[in-house]
């Protein structure tokens, strides 16, 4: 096609695919967008009509495997408008040619293929378009005697448009396995859509480019759904695309008995994981850090996989803590995450967005459990937590996740090993003591700076979190059976 400078580009009006285009798709070119029936190429298709309408240039819509009220319903379920947008359907052309070959029953394997290009290049020419789609390839293919001959045909249209202003959008029904080699060869690029079924809950839809001449585009498969309003792609993570500058502080809890065990708080721009079996405390403990932030004005994100919101902030109340105040104030906000429903990328991209539009500066993940729930494999869990982390840690976004670990007593399972990853973390344990069940904490690792290398006891009710002095005859913490050997008078009183 024509020649086109780097900085002319088609914005295609799908949110997230153009930052991973680099800007969009290069102008005056021919691209093929493949993938199975129903994972959404009309869809985006159409948004990249309709933003090319919105920007002044006219576009074209032929369809061979859908009908115009086919079109307009996909239209109207997304609240779109087509006025402006013309659209050739297969009807229209099968009465072109019926008339033409005088034919009254339309067969595809009757109609030589010649006629129908002809016809569809004779709209192309007098519509002029700057933007073109054709959907789809399968249609044009079946109207084919052999390969050989679709192959020249092709060969045909890219020539015909590469001397127009247009820039070309081919859809393509064939199998997502290879499909057609040879329209992906002369294609300036290829876009392919992939839907993935899962055992339980909402498929769940990716987006990949094959290729890009000229491009550095984000590679690699990037989640993607389809909501009211279009096809929305989450572009993959990359964590040394983003940074910017923080000044250096600590993340306090404001009790100082907990404070101490950490080494007076947590560093800016580090993560701290809670781990230890359900019941311990580590989702107050992760709420506690929650409240003395945004007590000192800062704006914090807690992402819940598992308690609702309702639960929380009840639950909030219990150890006094004023969780709904500072919610209502907007300094903590609380996001209710189905990870059934959830697309993978989309929880990531909820939090950049938040840590960069609205500065947030803590994030609270409770549980990792559930969000190991949204994942395919364990595998990408841990790629994906990386990336966040890293991404996190560039703009001093202090990060804390709790990990429920398997059992109540003795012997711990943890369901994914993520304690590499962490700067620090904290274990917390039940322990026995004369009859009544007590919860321990500690902290096992710090990467920056000391911190304290005892247990102490934890205790939670109306008068808030207590921590203990150093339980220096607690044994056995790590072993998953701790015992301790001490007095009552050596333990919290009860109120």
């Amino acid at each position: 096609m024509k020649p086109t400078l780097a900085s002319e580009t088609c914005a295609t009006g799908v949110e997230g695919l153009d930052e991973i285009l680099r800007g969009g798709l290069p102008s005056q070119r021919l691209y093929l967008l493949k993938g199975n029936p129903g994972v959404g190429k009309t869809t985006l298709a159409l948004q990249y009509l309709i933003e090319g309408v919105r920007r002044g240039e006219p576009g074209l819509y032929i369809t061979l495997s859908e009908t115009r009220d086919e079109i307009n319903s996909v239209a109207r379920s997304h609240g779109w408008s087509l006025e402006g947008l013309a659209i050739f359907e297969l009807s229209a052309l099968e009465h072109q040619l019926a008339q033409e070959s005088q034919n009254t029953v339309f067969r595809p394997s009757e109609i030589e293929l010649n006629k129908t290009t002809d016809i569809l290049l004779g709209r192309i020419d007098e519509v002029k378009p700057k933007r073109l789609v054709i959907d789809s390839l399968s249609e044009l293919r079946l109207l084919s005697d052999t390969p050989l001959r679709y192959r020249r045909q092709m060969l045909s249209l890219k020539q015909f448009l590469s001397v127009r202003d247009v820039t070309v959008m081919l859809l393509d029904d064939h199998a997502a396995d290879g499909g057609d080699l040879h329209v992906q060869s002369i294609a300036h690029g290829v876009i392919t859509i992939e839907q993935l079924e899962s055992d339980y809950g909402a498929e769940r839809r990716r987006v990949k480019i094959n290729k890009l001449r000229g491009i550095n585009f984000a590679g690699g498969f990037h989640d993607a759904v389809i909501v009211e309003g279009g096809l929305k792609i989450f572009p993959r993570l990359v964590a040394a695309e983003h940074g910017v500058p923080f000044e250096a502080g600590i993340a306090q809890t404001e009790i100082p008995a907990l404070d101490a065990l950490v080494g007076g708080g947590l560093d800016r721009g580090t993560s701290c994981l809670l781990l230890g079996p359900a019941g311990t405390g580590k989702s107050t403990i992760a709420l506690q850090f929650a409240v003395a932030a945004a007590q000192r004005g800062e704006s914090v994100l807690l992402c819940l996989f598992e308690e609702n919101a309702r639960t929380l902030v009840a639950r909030a109340d219990s150890v006094n803590m004023p969780v709904k105040a500072l919610v209502d104030s907007g300094l903590i906000e609380i996001r209710q995450v189905d990870p059934v429903e959830l697309a993978p990328g989309e929880f990531v991209n909820m939090v950049q967005q938040r840590v960069q539009k609205d500065r947030v500066s803590m994030v609270i993940v409770d549980s990792l459990n559930g969000y190991l729930q949204a994942m395919p494999d364990v595998k990408f869990l841990n790629i994906q937590l990386h990336e966040l982390l890293a991404f996190l840690s560039h703009h001093g976004v202090v990060t804390i996740m709790t990990v429920a670990q398997h059992g109540i007593v003795g012997q711990m399972n943890t369901p994914i090993d993520l304690t590499y990853l962490a700067d620090t973390v904290m274990l917390l344990r039940y322990f026995e003591q004369e009859g009544r069940i007590r919860k321990a904490i500690s902290v096992v690792k710090k990467r920056m700076g000391r911190h304290e290398d005892t247990i102490r006891e934890l205790k939670m009710s109306n008068m808030g979190i207590r921590v203990g002095e150093p339980l220096e005859k607690f044994h056995g913490v790590l072993t998953g059976v701790p015992t301790f050997q001490g007095k009552a008078a050596d333990m919290l009183p009860e109120t």
